[in-house]
């Protein structure tokens, strides 16, 4: 596994954007209007980048943690066989497949494995 994103909740997407792009150097990506909201995805150096999440149903602070995996199925299979939390079982999206497991903090460790 590689991790390749953070999902953080911010409160103004305005200054979170300003924040990252101008303070620590990350290039804007894609932005998304969702009902309610907005989500901001930026890149830095390397293979990781951050998404930032604005709405009003979700409290300010690391949502997830973003995981590339080359076989989803068999992450998750070997995760199951350690006695992981699996919340979601795969699923097809957009990009690929996705998984999501819950540390036992309560944070949300999200699989993907990208189509090619």
């Amino acid at each position: 596994m590689k991790i390749r994103y953070a999902t953080m909740i911010v409160n103004d997407m305005e200054e979170s954007v300003k924040f990252y792009t101008e303070t620590l150097d990350f290039t804007l990506d894609e932005v998304f209007d969702v009902p309610g909201g907005k989500i901001t995805l930026l890149d830095g150096d390397g293979f990781a980048g951050i998404e930032l999440i604005e709405h009003p149903s979700y409290e300010v602070g690391i949502y997830s943690i973003g995981m590339d995996v080359e076989d989803i199925n068999e992450e998750v299979r070997k995760l199951e066989d350690k006695g992981a939390n699996i919340a979601l079982k795969p699923m097809k999206t957009q990009v690929g497949y996705m998984a999501r497991v819950i540390d036992p903090n309560g944070i949300n460790i999200v699989l993907v494995q990208h189509t090619k």
